[in-house]
Parts: structure tokens; sequence; C-alpha cells
């Protein structure tokens, strides 16, 4: 071959691979998969318009824990198993008398001095408190004469009220179990006692829905309860306190004061 055929030769192939070579880029650079730019070359991608960002919705603010509220304190389920059956004498640490008969309807006036303990006579639920002396004079209402009171729901199913008090003690409020013996007020004359000698009215009766205050002062005599409970017995109300339920109703018409 001659030097001058040699060299067309030479250069007709050197410009088809410099034509192949620029195919070859020119799909590489077409592909779907091109090479990302690197993040020192990305710029922020610019705020939406005004429009833009209330049709996406409000800015909601960045999620934190919520304070969880400690609940108060709920009572005990059960009473204490060991004084599920034992009953006291609802006055302690102070000399008492009462006698067997009541006005009106069944109840026991304890007395004893200003501000002698009250205690529950048996292990049990409070049911009603009553924190404030209403009673008015002039009015003499039924609902008001127990004055200053606490009621007790026993684990026996008999509810135990208590009333004239000169104040409840600390903490006893409706719902909380107490043990027999457990402190309920002290002894006072408030209510329809109001000048008289301090005593503790004494009401055995069922529970009933709130406010039928004329079954709660009394239903059963308890006088035959508090001479057992006196001398160390354990003599309970049940059996009588559910006997006259049945025959009077749960909620039997209001028959004094009212």
């Amino acid at each position: 071959m001659s030097h001058s055929l040699r060299t067309a030769v030479v250069g007709a192939v050197a410009a088809l691979a410099v034509a192949g070579c620029a195919t070859t880029v020119r799909s590489a650079s077409s592909h779907s998969y091109a090479a990302a730019p690197s993040p020192s070359t990305v710029s922020p991608a610019p705020a939406p318009p005004t429009a833009a960002r209330h049709a996406a919705g409000p800015t909601l603010p960045p999620r934190t824990h919520a304070t969880r509220r400690t609940p108060p304190p709920v009572p005990s389920a059960k009473p204490p198993p060991a004084v599920r059956s034992r009953y006291v004498f609802p006055i302690a640490g102070c000399a008492s008398s009462y006698g067997h008969s009541h006005h009106d309807y069944p109840a026991t006036d304890i007395f004893a001095g200003a501000g002698c303990s009250v205690v529950a006579p048996v292990t049990g639920r409070v049911d009603e408190v009553s924190y404030a002396d209403n009673w008015s004079p002039s009015t003499n209402l039924g609902a008001a004469r127990g004055g200053i009171s606490v009621s007790v729901v026993g684990v026996d199913g008999v509810r135990y009220y208590g009333s004239h008090l000169s104040s409840v003690a600390a903490g006893v409020r409706p719902g909380l179990w107490v043990a027999a013996g457990q402190l309920l007020g002290r002894v006072g004359n408030t209510g329809s006692a109001r000048g008289l000698a301090p005593h503790l009215h004494f009401g055995i009766s069922w529970p009933t829905p709130l406010r039928i205050w004329w079954v709660r002062r009394g239903e059963v005599y308890p006088w035959p309860y508090l001479d057992s409970w006196r001398s160390g017995g354990s003599l309970s109300p049940a059996a009588a306190v559910v006997a006259l339920r049945a025959r009077l109703g749960v909620v039997p018409p209001c028959t004094s004061y009212c």
C-alpha cells in the first residue's frame, strides 16, 4: 500500500472512532438514571407561594409529649379483711349513756361530752357526709335536723348514721373505706340539738338512693345492738334490717318532720 493510501485509511478510522464516542456519550447523558448532583451544589427549594401554602393546610407545631395528670387516689375497693365482722361501740374513750326510746321514729341518742370521739361501728364505706349545719329553728326542715353528720354502709349491708356532730374527721368523705373503730367525727349539738346537751344521734337503716334522709335517720332501734357492742359482743342488726326493708320497701313514705 502506498504511503498516501495508508494515510487516508488511518484518517478514516480515526474519524469513525471519534463519531462513535460522541454517540456513546450522548446516549449515557440521556439515560433516566443520570448521576445526582453533588450535595454541595444543591440549592434549597424556594418557598411555595402563600396560596400554595394555604392549600396544603395549616402549619402544625412540632409534636410534644403531653403532660399526664395524676388521677386522684381511688378509695380501696375492698375492706381490710381482718376486721370485717367486728362491731364496736360508736363512742370511744369517753363515758356515755343512752335510753331505750326515741321520739317520733326509731333511733338512739347517746349522750357524751362535747368533742368525744365518734367512730365507725363496723368496717364499711362512707355513704353521705354533711359538713355544715344548715338547720334553722324557724323552718325545722327534716333534711337539716341532723346538722353535721356521717353515714357508713357496713360490710354487713346495714347503714349506720351519726349526727349532731361538732365536726367531721379529716379525710372522711363519701366512698372512703373505714375500719371498725376508725374516727369519723366529734360529739356535738348541731342541727336540732342546738342548745341541748351534746350527744350522738345514732340511726340504723338500709342503704337508699342519696338524700332519702327520713330513712337514713333510723328505721330499726339501735339500743339492743349498742348493749351488745358495749359489752364486747357482736350482735348484728342485719337480719332485722333486711326483714323491715322487705316489709316497707326501699323508700317508704316520710312520716315525721316532712
